[in-house]
């Protein structure tokens, strides 16, 4: 099986173009233990070490490696459990849902907040910070002036959500995040 490698321009990427499309649209990023959890392949990859993100398509795997690492060695290795999935014929994405596509709504959440209501929050002495996006739901937390203020669930439902369910279709509610004991914000 021949699976084509090609260097990039930061000699920390390098491209691996296997023979059979590896997703069926759309691309995933693989950058954490969360998201790694979505794709067996990314996860295989990591687990050999040396790993800081991965990058897929339809077309490519872009795989970024730590700057203390040499291709060398991971080379081979990235090679062999590529070539290891696809003979295996497991799924490269687990559940296909929206899933993939989280950390672009995400950023889209944060620069509307940022650019929207975080002035406005500020502006009565609080602020917003984003704390999650999932299935649909934003989850923020209210500081200052806005955390015990009894407007803060007017504000969040009435000028939060309203705002980015208008700007951002994925969004269905947002959602004062709740503290767990202990934690600290």
């Amino acid at each position: 099986m021949l699976i084509e490698t090609q260097q990039t321009a930061d000699e920390d990427v390098l491209n691996f173009f296997p023979p059979i499309k590896l997703l069926q649209a759309g691309k995933a990023e693989f950058i954490n233990a969360k998201s790694l959890r979505k794709s067996p392949l990314a996860e295989k990859i990591f687990d050999i070490g040396g790993i800081k993100s991965i990058f897929m398509t339809d077309e490519l795997i872009s795989v970024t490696k730590e700057e203390d690492q040499s291709w060398d060695e991971l080379k081979p290795q990235i090679l062999a459990e590529i070539m290891d999935h696809i003979s295996l014929g497991e799924a490269t994405i687990i559940s296909e849902q929206d899933d993939v596509d989280d950390s672009d709504v995400i950023n889209q959440i944060i620069g509307l907040l940022n650019a929207r209501i975080r002035p406005a929050v500020k502006q009565d002495g609080g602020d917003i910070i984003f704390k999650s996006f999932d299935n649909g739901i934003v989850y923020v937390e209210m500081k200052g002036n806005c955390a015990g203020c009894p407007y803060a669930l007017v504000t969040l439902k009435e000028g939060v959500e309203k705002t980015l369910k208008t700007y951002i279709p994925e969004v269905k509610e947002v959602r004062n995040y709740e503290k767990k004991e202990g934690e600290k914000s």
